[in-house]
C-alpha cells in the first residue's frame, strides 16, 4: 500500500478562521476523493486580504486587459478590502516609479519568483497572493521556498487553472483548447497537494473555485454574449455537483 499523504481542506464556514479538517490522500487510482464546492475565486481572496498587508504577485497581467477598469480585476479587489497592497510584476509596461493603482496600492515591475529583499525589509506582510501565477513559471517550487524563506509562519494564497476542468474537456470535444500562449504547466488536486508537500508547508487548504466567462462577455455583444452567459451557468452548475472538474483551484498555505 502507497503511503498515506495528508491534505488540508478548508470548510466554507471557517474560510477566515483557519480551523482546517485533514484529510488522507493515499495516491491511490480509485481513490475517492473529499472536494469542497467551488467558491468565486476573485470573492475568496479578496476577503481573505481583508485588513491585511498584501503581496500581490504577478497581479498586472493577471487578467485581460478588458478586466482592469471593472470588478472583475483581483488586484482592484484587494485594494479594497486590505489595508495595503504592494504588486510585483515582470511586466515591461511598468516603469520605474511603480504603477499607483489606488491610494493605498502600488505595483513595481520585479520577479515575482524571487522578490528583492528589499520588498519584505520595508513591508511588514501578512499575506502573499499570487492568482493565476504559478502555471506561467518555469519552477513553482522555487517560487514557494523563496516565499516560505522570506515570510516564515505567514500566509500564502495562490490560483492557478484545473488541468481536467469541464471547461476545458467540453472544449475538446469540438477540437479546441483555451490556454494562454504563457501557461507552461497545468495542475490537479493531487498534483497542488504533492507540491505542497514537497515545499513542507506547515498546512494547506485546496479549494476549487467557479468558471466564469467574463473575457467573452465583456467582449462580445448579442448572441455571443448571450451564449456565452448561457455556458457560464451550465458549467458552473456541472462543476457544483463535481467539484474536481472545476475550473481552477485555490490552495491556502500557511508557510
Amino acid at each position: 500500500m502507497s503511503e498515506s499523504k495528508s491534505v488540508f481542506i478548508l470548510p466554507t464556514q471557517y474560510a477566515q478562521l483557519w480551523k482546517p479538517v485533514q484529510t488522507k490522500i493515499n495516491y491511490e487510482t480509485l481513490e475517492k476523493l473529499s472536494v469542497l464546492r467551488p467558491e468565486n475565486r476573485l470573492q475568496y481572496i479578496s476577503e481573505a486580504c481583508r485588513d491585511k498587508v498584501v503581496l500581490d504577485i504577478g497581479c498586472l497581467d493577471e487578467t485581460a486587459l478588458e478586466k482592469r477598469n471593472t470588478k472583475y480585476w483581483l488586484h482592484k479587489r484587494i485594494a479594497q478590502t486590505s489595508r495595503k497592497v504592494v504588486g510585483i510584476d515582470n511586466s515591461e509596461k511598468i516603469p520605474t516609479e511603480g504603477i499607483r493603482t489606488s491610494d493605498k496600492s502600488i505595483i513595481y515591475r520585479g520577479d515575482g519568483v524571487s522578490p528583492a529583499a528589499s520588498y519584505f525589509d520595508q513591508y511588514n506582510f501578512d499575506i502573499v497572493i499570487a492568482g493565476e501565477f504559478i502555471e506561467h513559471i518555469e519552477s513553482p517550487l522555487l517560487f514557494f521556498k523563496n516565499i516560505k524563506e522570506a515570510l516564515p509562519g505567514k500566509e500564502l494564497i495562490i490560483s492557478t487553472p484545473n488541468g481536467v476542468s469541464f471547461a476545458n474537456t467540453l472544449l475538446g470535444t469540438m477540437g479546441r483548447e483555451v490556454q494562454h500562449q504563457d501557461h507552461i504547466h497545468t495542475f490537479t488536486f493531487k498534483i497542488l497537494n504533492t507540491l505542497c508537500q514537497r515545499a513542507k508547508f506547515k498546512k494547506w487548504s485546496i479549494i476549487p473555485y467557479h468558471f466564469y466567462a467574463t473575457e467573452m462577455i465583456l467582449s462580445s455583444t448579442g448572441i455571443k454574449r448571450t451564449a456565452a452567459k448561457t455556458a457560464e451557468v451550465t458549467i458552473k452548475c456541472v462543476e457544483r455537483f463535481f467539484p474536481l472538474l472545476s475550473f481552477g483551484y485555490i490552495a491556502r498555505i500557511r508557510l
